[in-house]
């Protein structure tokens, strides 16, 4: 039986350069064994981006959507009770308010999921002190590219990265970068995800966001 990898020691970094997810070693046994394409490349990133040594994942989009959701169904279930108990012609002006509020709601969740959220997948954010307090901020955004002629479907991966100190006031570092690769470089014929190669191939991306560059 082959022996799994032990996890390598971070490599060390100097003051005023931050920890990259190439640094940080994922033993093979704490990967998850997943058989999908996009949904699986996405939950890989947000996994191998949120290890303890490197981002702190934000939620802000998901909880948004969840609050829009749940006040359309509480809105939704309450003007449904006050109907039932409440006489037809007398409930009338109560539940005509319940619905268009209802409407409003799910209309409003709707449009920030697509003008808002859109393809993000991923929001992080850290902070690092050495000389001063250093503040990141990343963003990745992934879409899948269907197929063209007889290139197979591709994960397109863009990734926006700022690095400042001083509440935000002075800009260390700023890069934006986007790749395509065709699922068949991360999956086997099975549907299998070789996690490894995938996990290389974000974290290189992320690293030439994090160098400033731009591309």
């Amino acid at each position: 039986m082959a022996r799994s990898k032990k996890p390598s020691p971070a490599a060390p970094s100097s003051p005023d350069k931050p920890i990259g997810p190439l640094s940080v070693i994922i033993a093979q046994q704490d990967r998850e064994v997943i058989k999908s394409l996009k949904n699986a490349c996405d939950d890989a990133v947000k996994r191998y981006l949120s290890r303890p040594e490197l981002f702190n994942q934000i939620h802000l989009h998901t909880d948004v959507r969840l609050g829009l959701g749940w006040a359309s169904v509480f809105i939704a279930a309450g003007t449904a009770l006050y109907g039932y108990k409440i006489e037809f012609e007398k409930s009338k002006p109560v539940v005509w308010v319940g619905v268009i509020i209802y409407i409003f709601l799910t209309l409003v969740q709707s449009l920030y999921a697509y003008l808002v959220e859109g393809d993000i997948v991923y929001v992080g954010k850290r902070k690092t002190f050495s000389r001063r307090i250093v503040s990141e901020r990343i963003s990745l955004s992934s879409r899948t590219v269907p197929v063209k002629g007889s290139s197979p479907p591709s994960y397109s991966l863009s990734i926006s990265y700022v690095r400042s100190s001083s509440s935000g006031k002075s800009l260390l570092a700023k890069g934006k970068t986007q790749r395509v690769q065709g699922y068949n470089a991360f999956f086997d014929d099975q549907g299998t995800m070789d996690q490894e190669i995938f996990e290389k191939w974000v974290g290189e991306l992320v690293e030439e966001a994090m160098e400033g560059k731009q591309s």
